[in-house]
């Protein structure tokens, strides 16, 4: 059965989309295949795929590259599969959109957790009403996030975040919770992910990333959304 969320391969190695076909078929999902960056980018625009999985070492256009090209038209979750292992390299990615990152060699059902955990950031109900503070307003039934009358482009990461802190005004949430809910139990160690993306969102919604005053740090223990209107 291949009726399940459609998934876009984009590896030029053929044996590797080979087996990534093979393995995403027989999990329920549509696979479609790209073998270099240009065929990937026109892919993702044409097929609109549900998420994407990209690897960094394509032969025309350098993997980070073709994130950032991704991001600047679609939220879609973009989970990066590479041989690159270094902290720079996930930190890199993570920071330029990538909803995840994963070294090969990898086990497939690693990948396939992982894809389910993705996929889980698009809200499959609609939720029941807008939250505020301050000048900044998430609307989570057209999922569009607003500060005063501009909007506020997310990732589907960042946004699924945004939407756990505005679900939780003025609670502290720990890291451990936050990463529990957000990319699932088997991230619960993995703090750094909390930490990029809260620096990712106050970039793009404070006036002043270096003094927060929507999104505050409770040191040791997580963060906190003010609650202010």
């Amino acid at each position: 059965m291949t009726g399940g969320p459609s998934i876009l391969v984009i590896d030029d190695e053929q044996q590797i989309r080979r087996l990534l076909q093979i393995s995403l078929e027989a999990n329920g999902f549509k696979v479609s295949l790209a073998a270099s960056g240009e065929e990937g980018l026109l892919r993702a625009s044409m097929d609109r795929p549900e998420l994407i999985i990209l690897d960094l070492g394509l032969p025309d256009i350098d993997g980070r590259e073709v994130l950032r090209k991704i991001r600047q038209s679609t939220a879609t979750p973009v989970i990066i599969l590479s041989v690159r292992n270094t902290e720079q390299d996930i930190i890199s990615c993570l920071e330029s959109g990538a909803d995840d990152y994963l070294i090969k060699p990898f086990r497939t059902g690693e990948l396939v957790a992982r894809i389910h955990t993705a996929l889980r950031h698009r809200p499959s109900e609609p939720p029941e009403r807008v939250f505020r503070s301050g000048p900044l307003e998430v609307d989570l039934d057209s999922r569009t996030v607003k500060k005063g009358e501009q909007i506020i482009k997310l990732t589907a990461t960042e946004y699924a975040m945004l939407a756990l802190f505005f679900r939780n005004p003025g609670r502290v949430l720990t890291h451990r919770y936050i990463l529990e809910q957000v990319w699932g139990p088997t991230f619960v160690e993995e703090t750094h992910y909390s930490r990029i993306y809260v620096a990712q969102l106050r970039k793009k919604l404070e006036d002043d990333p270096s003094n927060p005053r929507l999104i505050l740090t409770e040191s040791g223990i997580g963060y906190r959304l003010a609650v202010n209107g």
